[in-house]
């Protein structure tokens, strides 16, 4: 997991390692909130969901100073991560900045 966001490529990277977490995550949604279907579990402790919940928000302070629109950054990481960007096309957006 990365440790700051600071730029888009770090917008990116922290989509990318939820990813990687196995979090099929929304960038509205809190962290605290995501459980682990089986068990019925927390996704995260209270602590890294408060950290990632500070990193999505960053996320959004980045994306609207370089006026683009973080959904889009998600979905387009999602979609490439997942493979599913040779079906899907990317959000035209995304790839501008």
């Amino acid at each position: 997991m990365i440790t700051q966001v600071n730029n888009l490529s770090d917008v990116r990277a922290f989509g990318k390692a939820l990813i990687m977490e196995g979090t099929s995550f929304h960038p509205d949604n809190d962290f605290k909130e995501y459980i682990i279907k089986a068990s019925e579990k927390p996704s995260y402790t209270f602590k890294e969901a408060k950290f990632r919940n500070s990193l999505m928000e960053k996320c959004f302070v980045i994306c609207a100073n370089e006026k683009v629109d973080v959904y889009n950054i998600m979905f387009e990481v999602y979609l490439k991560e997942t493979g599913m960007d040779k079906y899907i096309p990317l959000p035209l957006d995304s790839f501008q900045k």
